[in-house]
């Protein structure tokens, strides 16, 4: 899926859902269109398509940390309705890099740096993240750089 078509597929697959009287897939793609539309109120325009993966990163994320919450809370219904949350989203965001084609763009930044050492590690991931996409986080890409780096 074109991540410009992000936003359109998702009002799409709401109209889909309500058809199907889907409550979980109308609900959780309600609020990720809300979250796309309310993030372009505070920009005051349309998103690029970092924006909509962005958003969509933050829906996951904010699910996850709720599963994290509701393990400690004991709540097991909660929990399972914020998986099957995340697997609805997980449709949504661009296929993930292979572990092998991020250290590929992780070495290529650490050359383009000229990073020897750990302490270059903010210039390697300043050239990096631009071009992850949203196919790998942050947190992802920082541990591969800083294993690469020797740290």
């Amino acid at each position: 899926m074109k991540v410009m078509d992000i936003k359109a597929q998702l009002e799409n697959d709401i109209k889909d859902a309500i058809r199907s009287k889907d409550e979980l897939r109308k609900r959780t793609l309600g609020m990720a269109l809300s979250a796309i539309k309310l993030a372009e109120i505070d920009k005051g325009g349309l998103l690029d398509e970092q924006g909509l993966i962005s958003v969509m990163h933050k829906e996951i994320k904010a699910r996850k940390e709720s599963i994290a919450d509701a393990e400690q809370a004991g709540r097991s219904g909660l929990i399972a309705e914020s998986q099957a949350e995340i697997s609805i989203l997980e449709g949504y965001r661009p296929k993930p890099f292979s572990a092998e084609e991020l250290e590929n763009l992780a070495r290529e930044a650490i050359a383009e740096a000229g990073a020897t050492s750990p302490q270059q590690m903010g210039q390697v991931m300043k050239i990096l993240m631009p071009r992850l996409e949203g196919r790998a986080t942050g947190n992802e890409a920082s541990q591969l750089v800083r294993r690469l780096l020797g740290a």
